[in-house]
């Protein structure tokens, strides 16, 4: 009894050490445990701080590409409103430039229409041949109105008293014609003309120079309103 009960002593002493040994290995599991949790947070940390920086350097892009589309953005359109602006100006000074021209044109249009018309009814005018007045005085009313006319119609019935005796005989070539006012539509212009004449007095042609100041109304069919110098081209009787 004594010797099973020292064995069984032994035994109990014996298994003492190994109970304190599991009780180690339970420990250093269990230190093993926190410390693998607390590197798993400290990884889960790191990868969490990451990715927030990762999300913050992903938003300064978006926040500096932002602003530079905008001013992109502002630099395009304030050019397209330049060019817009540009595009106007010109188009307008080019129509305002256009209209000038169309009317300077149609100014000088009209001068070399009166100016023409003018000198041609001046030549008729100076040409005479005292054998064949009538001719000439109808040359002498052709494009006038009816006023003028009968006052040219007048005159031409006091010069023939003058132009037959004398065997007057008359050639004239154009010269000049310009406008020397236009005033709503009415325009003068003077005329000069060559006069080349002969007389019973004079055989030898005499050369002359015939003025005339013709007044044309635009308005009225282009007809002539008024004939000054018609007396002067018999010069000196």
């Amino acid at each position: 009894m004594q010797l099973m009960k020292g064995i069984f002593v032994e035994d109990r002493t014996t298994d003492t050490p190994e109970s304190s040994d599991s009780n180690d290995v339970r420990v250093d599991h269990t230190a093993d445990v926190e410390t693998k949790a607390e590197t798993e947070a400290e990884t889960e940390a790191v990868v969490n701080a990451q990715a927030e920086n990762a999300s913050a350097d992903e938003a300064a892009p978006r926040g500096r590409r932002s602003i530079v589309f905008s001013l992109r953005s502002l630099v395009v359109a304030t050019v397209i409103a330049l060019l817009i602006g540009a595009v106007g100006t010109m188009t307008w000074l080019y129509v305002g430039a256009e209209r000038r021209l169309d009317a300077q044109n149609s100014l000088s249009v009209e001068n070399a229409r009166a100016e023409e018309l003018s000198l041609d009814y001046a030549v008729k005018a100076a040409s005479m041949d005292f054998n064949d007045l009538q001719a000439w005085k109808v040359e002498l009313v052709e494009g006038t109105t009816q006023q003028l006319n009968d006052k040219l119609s007048e005159a031409a019935k006091s010069m023939e008293q003058v132009l037959v005796p004398l065997q007057w005989t008359s050639t004239a070539e154009p010269l000049v014609a310009k406008v020397r006012s236009k005033t709503g539509g009415i325009i003068v212009v003077d005329c000069f003309v060559s006069v080349q004449t002969k007389t019973v007095q004079s055989p030898e042609a005499l050369q002359s120079t015939a003025t005339y100041a013709i007044t044309i109304d635009t308005n009225n069919n282009w007809l002539i309103t008024d004939v000054g110098g018609i007396a002067a081209v018999v010069g000196p009787k």
